[in-house]
């Protein structure tokens, strides 16, 4: 049954010109027997001629609606001129009615409900009832156009719902191209943020291996202790980055299920303790104070923390020449949290960090702000008076809902 009604659906013209057919053969049933009747007007082969030409309204209506329209009231005219009277194919006028209201173009919809509206009462102009009263011929003209009438209210309603749904699925269709779209620029954001985690743990942690290589290279002869010591140190750094990268690279593998444990946590502010610890075993001497009383921060103000840290510490590696030193303040507030980072070493050209980081490539004040600002936090960065650099951030904290 399902295949006949999507059959039936697919070539509606055939569904029509089947009923088109069985009009046809009761409308000429129907001039037969009336032929030689007393009282009846017209001959039959014009009645029949009528009869054809509307069964063929029926079979084209939906293809050509407004033509088809405008040859019924052709044919009707035709009738009442010729003096045809009314047959069962007269029902065609009912039905190029309702299509034309239900699917035709306004004009068409308009002419159809005037013709509805008329063609009754010449009708009954044309051919009155014997034995009927004007008050009584009046009645038959409105009893028989409602029908007319309500076969355009019924097309009219179903224009209607069909233009409503229509409208719910072009709404539908907008909606999920803007929640495609809004997915792209998700992912976009998402790869932007994961590129900023990758600079930040490559730029730190290879720049600290460098620096241990380095000394280790120069003390491997007089104090092979020490030069052990900073081996060790490359080695749990270097252990640290593929964590973290594995970590970061991981959220980019859709649909793989890898085990927990094989990613570190995101960092937060207590793992600022064990990052300036690092700095200080690869030769950047660092102060490091806390005031206010810590608390639980949302992870989005942690990670920026540390990562703002991070960064400043190793641009001052870079930078700050081989006597540099720093510190770093970390500040609890009722409403937020505050960190100032200064070096007092000769430091980069500010330029450079406005344009493409401490290493060219576009990683610099401009990620620490774009960090900052997806907290909705404020940055002030530029150089020291007497030399160095500083950086002050204050991170807002969003109270809980």
């Amino acid at each position: 049954m399902q295949r006949l009604y999507d059959f039936l659906r697919r070539h509606p013209t055939w569904v029509d010109s089947f009923w088109a057919v069985a009009l046809l053969g009761l409308s000429g049933l129907s001039v037969v027997n009336l032929h030689g009747a007393p009282g009846q007007q017209g001959s039959v082969a014009a009645a029949m001629t009528v009869s054809v030409v509307l069964c063929v309204v029926v079979a084209l209506r939906r293809r050509y609606p407004e033509s088809m329209l405008l040859v019924a009231c052709a044919t009707g005219l035709a009738q009442l001129v010729l003096d045809v009277g009314t047959t069962i194919a007269d029902f065609a006028m009912l039905v190029i009615t309702y299509t034309v209201a239900a699917i035709g173009s306004r004009w068409a919809s308009r002419l159809a409900l005037a013709v509805s509206l008329v063609a009754a009462t010449l009708a009954q102009i044309r051919w009155p009832a014997t034995h009927s009263s004007f008050a009584g011929q009046i009645a038959i003209a409105v009893f028989q156009t409602v029908p007319f009438a309500l076969a355009w209210v019924l097309g009219d309603s179903m224009r209607t719902r069909r233009a409503y749904f229509a409208q719910l699925e072009e709404r539908a269709t907008r909606l999920e191209k803007e929640r495609e779209a809004q997915a792209k620029v998700a992912v976009a954001a998402e790869r932007a943020r994961i590129a900023r985690e990758l600079h930040d743990v490559v730029a730190h942690n290879v720049s600290v291996m460098v620096v241990q290589a380095d000394g280790a290279a120069y003390v491997l002869d007089a104090a092979p202790d020490q030069a052990k010591k900073a081996l060790e140190t490359i080695s749990s750094t270097g252990r640290q980055a593929l964590a973290e990268m594995r970590r970061l690279l991981g959220v980019l593998r859709t649909g793989e299920h890898q085990e927990s444990g094989e990613y570190v946590p995101q960092p937060d502010v207590e793992q600022i303790d064990e990052l300036i610890a690092q700095c200080r075993t690869s030769g950047l001497p660092v102060d490091f104070k806390v005031e206010g009383t810590p608390r639980p921060l949302p992870s989005g103000v942690e990670l920026t923390a540390y990562r703002i840290v991070q960064e400043a510490l190793t641009n001052t590696r870079k930078h700050g020449g081989p006597n540099a030193g720093a510190s770093v303040r970390l500040v609890y507030f009722d409403d937020g949290l505050g960190l100032l980072i200064e070096d007092d070493g000769k430091g980069a050209p500010h330029e450079l960090y406005e344009e493409g980081g401490a290493d060219g490539q576009g990683h610099g004040l401009i990620g620490m702000r774009e960090r900052v600002g997806m907290v909705g936090g404020t940055l002030d960065a530029g150089p020291r008076p007497g030399g160095g650099f500083r950086i002050s951030v204050l991170l807002p904290l969003k109270p809980a809902h």
